[in-house]
């Protein structure tokens, strides 16, 4: 089981999956909080119950699951309506991401959290030994969102501004990857950080 963790963060379009998908490449275990917000919210289960019942059927498709375009447009467009939706399903995701860790293989884990910095360190103080945060200038994020998604600017404005700012991010992390150069970049950043982790999670040597 995995006794140390790493936050993995960054602000909308980043890059963090190419770095998430390297340390998976490294052998790394990471918990993806995208990946337990989906399931968390899928048909049957408590969340879902409870986003129709803040929200109404009309949150859902024909197929009885989440409609999540039309809700992105909904909460991005209301901050209430946001800060509604987050307090559903940001508990049942750090629950699970925890339970995730814990229950890693090797010595570190990665817990990919892109709200990391939203929901403050405190939240995750129980659990998580170190922040790493992938940064790009705003206009990167801005370019590669309506390049990404495929939508208007001013949608993509709105998505960039309900996160943290870029400077909120940097002033948590213990450590920083820049992701505005070539992805081939990432490769020596990534496996220089792997080590250092490696020689932050192992254990303590034993006293002669």
């Amino acid at each position: 089981m995995a006794h140390y963790v790493i936050a993995l963060t960054g602000g909308i379009a980043s890059g963090k999956s190419e770095v998430e998908r390297r340390f998976r490449a490294l052998g790394v275990h990471v918990a993806d909080a995208d990946v337990a917000a989906r399931e968390v919210v899928e048909p049957g289960t408590p969340g879902l119950a409870e986003v129709v019942a803040a929200f109404g059927p009309g949150v859902l498709g024909a197929d009885s699951a989440m409609d999540r375009a039309a809700m992105r447009r909904r909460v991005f467009a209301d901050d209430g309506a946001r800060r509604r939706l987050e307090a559903i399903i940001h508990p049942r995701v750090r629950a699970a991401l925890r339970a995730d860790c814990a229950a890693a293989p090797g010595p570190y884990a990665i817990a990919a959290i892109p709200l990391f910095a939203e929901a403050g360190r405190d939240a995750y103080a129980a659990w998580v030994d170190r922040v790493l945060v992938v940064d790009v200038p705003v206009e990167v994020q801005l370019a590669r969102l309506l390049r990404r998604d495929g939508i208007d600017e001013a949608l993509a404005w709105r998505m960039i501004r309900a996160q943290a700012r870029r400077e909120q991010r940097l002033a948590i992390a213990d450590d920083v990857i820049r992701n505005d150069g070539p992805l081939e970049a990432l490769d020596a950043a990534v496996a220089a950080l792997h080590a250092r982790y490696l020689l932050l999670a192992a254990p303590p040597a034993a006293a002669l």
